[in-house]
């Protein structure tokens, strides 16, 4: 199996704190890597060096061979790499279908002047974008929703929303920070399915999850972060013996 991405050494310091020190990783092709800790173990701050929210104090990232430390993340969204965030973001005045038209955008080369003048790419452009948004829409289970407004849908669709957002940029690896965080169980077993049905389209996902039942059940490799610190990694079940997983994380009741 080939590495999609590859970190070496990765390390940001905040001041005198070391948010992520010398974590080295790599992510396969078609592969679900879950990444889990305690809070403040530098899960998000990682996933914000990846994506060029931050840039690293020292270490290399490579995203299909090429280097990308000091990628934006306009630029790290158009090489391939989409992430959601923790807390969901939408545009909650505008319905649904313009929100993953938005998140379409990117993969788009129509400008300012194109608009004035209606050009035939303008035109083509935006009907890729609503044929795009209907068939995500269509995936997760959003089709007969995508004229409400965002704000106005529950918070189960609005994560499946920000999720086709991410995926309407045509990702080869999304990254999904705590999706499932709020959920019910059941609203959490349809995700995980939701997740597994995005791989076998050919897009690699890496997760930040708290749930030991999703981690455990759809993920192929675990990385343990702990003080910005890589402490284990391995196949979910090696992981959930592992000692120092177990005390610095887990907890005995989980051992037992």
């Amino acid at each position: 199996m080939s590495q999609l991405l590859r970190v070496r050494n990765l390390s940001k310091f905040f001041g005198g704190l070391a948010a992520i020190h010398d974590v080295d990783f790599h992510v396969n092709r078609g592969e679900i890597l879950s990444i889990i800790g305690p809070n403040g173990a530098g899960k998000t701050t990682l996933f914000n060096l990846l994506t060029g929210i931050y840039h690293p104090s020292r270490g290399e990232v490579f995203f299909q061979d090429e280097p990308i430390m000091n990628c934006s993340p306009h630029q790290t969204a158009r090489l391939g790499i989409a992430r959601t965030f923790q807390t969901t973001t939408l545009f909650g005045e505008l319905s649904v279908l313009d929100n993953v038209i938005i998140g379409h955008r990117c993969r788009q080369s129509s400008g300012l002047w194109d608009a004035l003048l209606k050009t035939k790419r303008l035109r083509r452009e935006v009907d890729e974008s609503l044929e795009c948004a209907q068939e995500f829409l269509s995936f997760v289970g959003l089709a007969e929703r995508q004229k409400d407004l965002a704000r106005n849908i529950s918070q189960e669709a609005q994560k499946r929303l920000s999720i086709v957002m991410a995926l309407a940029t045509r990702p080869q690896l999304l990254l999904l920070d705590e999706p499932t965080s709020g959920l019910i169980a059941e609203e959490t077993g349809d995700l995980m399915n939701l997740f597994l049905r995005i791989v076998k389209r050919g897009v690699t996902i890496c997760l930040i999850e708290h749930k030991m039942r999703v981690v455990m059940n759809i993920s192929d490799r675990v990385m343990v972060l702990n003080h910005g610190e890589k402490i284990a990694e391995g196949p979910p079940q090696e992981i959930s013996r592992h000692r120092a997983v177990i005390e610095a994380y887990l907890g005995e009741e989980y051992a037992t």
